[in-house]
């Protein structure tokens, strides 16, 4: 249907002027808030410390405790005949299952830190309930090794911006890593070794799990691998700065000093 505005009067013409100039803004006020919210969405967030810049051939080793413990004391053992002490990232369900091995891991020397009470997702808890996890989760190492953890690991791996926030302002760090063993998903020894010594480097952070199936049988070879390349391989808390540092967007740990 053909249209022309020589029908329209000076009033019409006036309210669809009006009304094309409310469109208009409210499309560039769309706009800024889009950009604004494209913004805030790709702020970069916090980091935990996935690994460390150092120029030392030093390394951490951890084992995450979740379910079973038939293969700890092996490789306890494995870690005392290579001279290694690490750091076990504990939750309370498996350490009510198992004290006397809590108690055996603190005593052969190796760090005990939080790995939360009930290995929730804790993007999915409230700021209350995180506090509620670690608190109990440190009351029970506090009162089987007789140390409180300065260090947590997040069930999963899982966090954001809420969880660093917590975390940190109840004076604990949040470690993940940087080194997969993948011993959870049953691989081989082989494996396990062929996927650390391809990708450990100095400040690596290390992830095995206390019951993997062939982790203790892949320990026996790489830990000997490990030292004769001159790598030193210390607890967590050890290899990380504990003050004056930053955090890059890659979970690099730098010193300011």
């Amino acid at each position: 249907m053909y249209f022309s505005l020589k029908f329209l009067n000076r009033k019409t013409l006036f309210i669809l002027l009006a009304f094309a100039l409310m469109l208009l803004a409210f499309g560039i006020t769309a706009i800024c808030l889009n950009g604004r919210a494209e913004a805030v969405a790709g702020d970069v967030g916090q980091k935990p410390i996935y690994a460390v810049d150092t120029d030392e051939k030093r390394i951490a080793i951890s084992f995450d405790a979740t379910w079973g413990a038939e293969h700890t004391e092996t490789i306890l053992d494995i870690l005392d005949e290579n001279e290694v002490k690490t750091t076990f990232f504990l939750v309370n369900l498996w350490m009510e299952e198992f004290p006397d091995m809590v108690e055996e891991i603190a005593s052969r020397g190796h760090e005990v830190q939080l790995h939360s009470m009930s290995h929730p997702h804790f993007p999915e808890l409230s700021e209350h309930q995180m506090r509620r996890e670690l608190e109990a989760n440190n009351e029970k190492i506090q009162e089987l090794t007789g140390k409180k953890g300065t260090l947590f690991r997040p069930p999963y791996g899982d966090y954001n911006d809420a969880v660093l926030a917590t975390v940190r302002d109840m004076g604990l760090e949040v470690i993940q890593w940087s080194v997969d063993s993948l011993d959870w998903q049953g691989i081989t020894a082989s494996e396990i070794i062929q996927r650390v010594s391809n990708s450990v480097a100095p400040g690596s952070i290390v992830l095995f799990h206390n019951n993997g199936d062939y982790t203790a049988e892949a320990l026996e070879i790489l830990l000997p691998q490990l030292l004769e390349e001159g790598y030193e391989i210390v607890p967590v808390s050890s290899l990380i700065y504990t003050e004056n540092y930053t955090v890059d967007q890659n979970g690099i740990q730098h010193s300011n000093d």
